[in-house]
């Protein structure tokens, strides 16, 4: 049974959900479930339990979030009150709700009252309340005031910038969270990280902040340093961050970096979203020679009772559950080969996640010792298929577009696994088009209705072989869209994930992404897409972390177009310093349809690189068009990583 809490607000649930400050995402789930708001809430309902019978106000249908942490049936409940009139037809731990104007007469000691900011509610109704009654407001679990970016409104999304990132120094094997001080671009003033790492057993074992450098500089939380500080051994776990005093963005946006020592674990992966979700999907099986772990972070300050997280193939029926319980905030790591024997690539996995967790890693480790990690997605509950779209070609194009890129052929193999991502799609009626860094058209293949349960295979070099393709660049892209020649459903939300291996050392990274409407004037629900501000969303900023320590940075970047847009784009790659100041400027141009892959070493000069003085990042920056983009570190011919880009 899934966590009863709300996890976010879809304002269109026909389509166009997003995270972020377009969304009006739940705050409630993030406030009751801080690590330093969980130990204050434990001890009003221990207080609150010794005070005698207590009723509990619920003006805003807080009950759900609340009761899922803390369990309200401790309390001697002396009934269930509501303010709106919609609700009475609710009813908690068997109390039916009454009208909040029949409180006095509850003959309660003391009331719960499930509201933030509660004074300014509170005072003209106080005489509404049992005389001498204690009450309990949720302010008394607030967080700090320094805490707090908006604290005349605690709910604020500003006020919750909050993610979770997995941790590993074990074994040779380190991460490494980088980002950029992205919120002082937009204003703020004095941001800091709140950050608490939590071992594999849910245990605290540091707590401390990290102040933000200067705006727009880069910064990075590494797994060794950390364990150095705080004199730590060996662990995994989970790193919760909290961005505080922040301005622009409500998201808390990283690149997630594994390495080992021995330089066969260079692996990337993105952020883990900031809330959890009920299914997870997008997780490929593993092959003969493959192990895959999943990483299941508990992201809440309440266990994961036995048998809630379960995994099946998708489209089956059967699910295999995890018997054990997993502790507040602790990190468990599943074996996917012991639950799921039967499935090999290019089987892939769902995830039954309940709301448990956040977007979860997995672990994929080759017979000959190579490992690389990649995230799988949030898989949606609330999408209907939708008619429309078998007709939206006639004014946008090609309509929904999900590329993935052609990594150079001399160097790398490039697979493609279209992936199921909401639980109501059934089947995917699409057709692949491979496609020239030119913007030339080089094939396309029909794959058809492909049912829910199958899972085919799109081998490029396969494909180029069969046919006897020619990609002339070398490199290119593939774009996967829809087709209902013969019939089918679609709802927009179509993913699909890329494998690639490098040929000199048979190392492999994996990235997933899902389908947008790209470059045209012309607007579909909230396509074109656009992250600060309404569609359509025609421009790109593209945040680039840069590898150290001898490895190269490669950068993949597709320009897709639903209709035809500005025939190549004007794209301006900025070199910035450890400081976030901008050092060097290199602009390239990418043909409407086409791509463009580059290594910084080419790209900018020794010099240019050096004068970074050790860190920095380069942002990739278009007025004219939205580009789509993947980035990656190469160790030489020994391994590399890639996943796609985030902007700020």
């Amino acid at each position: 049974m899934a966590l009863a809490i709300e996890t976010f607000k879809n304002a269109d649930l026909a389509h166009g959900w997003r995270p972020g400050n377009n969304a009006g995402g739940a705050t409630l789930f993030k406030a009751l479930g801080h690590p330093l708001t969980a130990p204050k809430a434990h001890a009003l309902i221990e207080d609150l339990a010794k005070a005698g019978p207590v009723a509990i106000y619920d003006p805003t249908n807080a009950i759900g979030n609340f009761h899922a942490y803390y369990d309200l049936s401790r309390l001697d409940v002396a009934g269930y009150y509501v303010q709106r009139v919609e609700d009475l037809s609710a009813a908690f731990l068997g109390h039916d709700a009454k009208p909040v104007s029949e409180l006095a007469a509850s003959g309660a000691k003391a009331v719960l009252v499930l509201l933030f900011d509660a004074d300014r509610v509170m005072a003209p109704m106080r005489h509404l309340f049992p005389k001498d009654a204690r009450i309990a407001t949720l302010d008394e679990m607030r967080l700090p005031d320094d805490m707090l970016t908006n604290r005349s409104n605690y709910l604020d999304p500003m006020n919750f910038a909050t993610n979770f990132a997995l941790m590993r120094e074990t074994d040779g094997i380190h991460t490494r969270v980088g980002s950029a001080n992205y919120w002082s671009l937009h204003g703020a003033e004095n941001p800091e990280l709140w950050l608490c790492l939590f071992g594999e057993d849910g245990e605290e074992l540091a707590e401390w902040r990290e102040p933000l450098p200067a705006a727009g500089a880069p910064f990075a939380i590494d797994s060794a340093e950390v364990r150095h500080r705080f004199g730590l051994g060996d662990f995994t776990g989970s790193l919760f961050i909290h961005a505080i005093r922040i301005k622009g963005h409500d998201v808390v946006k990283y690149a997630l970096d594994m390495y080992g020592e021995d330089g066969r674990a260079l692996s990337c992966s993105h952020d883990a979203n900031a809330w959890p979700a009920d299914y997870y999907a997008g997780m490929p099986a593993g092959e003969e020679d493959e192990s895959v772990t999943l990483f299941i972070q508990n992201s809440h300050p309440m266990p994961i009772p036995p048998r809630s997280i379960g995994l099946n193939i998708m489209g089956a029926r059967d699910v295999s559950w995890f018997e054990d319980e997993i502790a507040p905030f602790a990190t468990r790591a599943i074996s996917v080969d012991d639950l799921l024997p039967q499935a090999k690539w290019p089987d892939q996995v769902e995830i039954v996640a309940g709301r448990y967790f956040v977007r979860p890693r997995y672990e994929v480790k080759r017979a000959q010792g190579q490992r690389r990690i990649a995230h799988a997605n949030v898989e949606r509950t609330d999408l209907k298929p939708n008619p429309a779209l078998a007709s939206l070609g006639k004014v946008m194009g090609k309509g929904y577009i999900m590329p993935l890129p052609v990594l150079p052929r001399d160097e790398f193999n490039s697979v493609m696994l279209p992936t199921p991502m909401a639980t109501e799609q059934s089947e995917l009626p699409i057709r692949a088009e491979l496609i020239d860094a030119s913007g030339s058209l080089v094939a396309s293949r029909y794959l058809g209705r492909i049912q829910r349960r199958d899972s085919v295979e799109i081998d490029v070099e396969g494909w180029i072989a069969d046919e006897a393709l020619k990609l002339p660049s070398g490199y290119g892209h593939v774009e996967f869209l829809y087709d209902f020649r013969d019939g089918g459903e679609g709802d927009g939300w179509l993913h699909a994930l890329g494998r690639f291996e490098q040929k000199s050392s048979g190392h492999r990274a994996e990235t997933i992404f899902g389908a947008h409407i790209y470059n045209t004037g012309v607007i579909y629900k909230d396509e074109p897409q656009s992250y600060t501000n309404k569609p359509p969303g025609l421009t790109t900023r593209l945040f680039l972390r840069l590898g150290s320590d001898g490895l190269d940075t490669i950068c993949h970047l597709i320009y897709p177009a639903s209709t035809p847009w500005h025939a190549k784009s004007s794209t301006l790659l900025i070199l910035h310093d450890a400081e976030g100041k901008p050092i060097a400027e290199k602009p390239i141009e990418i043909a409407c349809g086409g791509s463009r892959f580059w290594r910084l070493s080419e790209m900018f000069s020794k010099e240019e690189r050096e004068a970074m003085g050790g860190a920095g990042y380069v942002i990739v920056r278009d007025t004219t068009c939205r580009l789509f983009g993947f980035h990656g570190l190469t160790n030489g011919t020994k391994s590399f990583c890639l996943d796609h880009m985030f902007g700020f």
